[in-house]
């Protein structure tokens, strides 16, 4: 595994997995949780149920880009970035 890489366990509706990201990233998806009262686990749900045939790592990375791009608005959380 790449150095530069954070594992972290995750419950996805029931189910443990695990997801491997930079510091970066998990630190975006962090304060999104965060900002839209959602638990982590609850935030990257909502990026699975929404990303279609995308690995959830990649989903997870697009939103993270997606939302560090987008003005902030407070209580807004969107797992899909169109």
């Amino acid at each position: 595994m790449n150095p530069t890489l954070q594992k972290r366990s995750v419950n996805l509706h029931g189910h443990a997995t695990s997801l491997a990201l930079e510091p970066e990233f998990w630190a975006v998806l962090d304060q999104a949780a965060t900002d839209g009262g959602f638990s982590l686990s609850g935030l990257i749900a909502s990026i699975d149920d929404a990303r279609g045939d995308r690995p959830l790592a990649s989903a997870c990375r697009v939103f993270a880009l997606s939302r560090s791009n987008a003005p902030r608005s407070p209580g807004s959380c969107q797992a899909e970035p169109d």
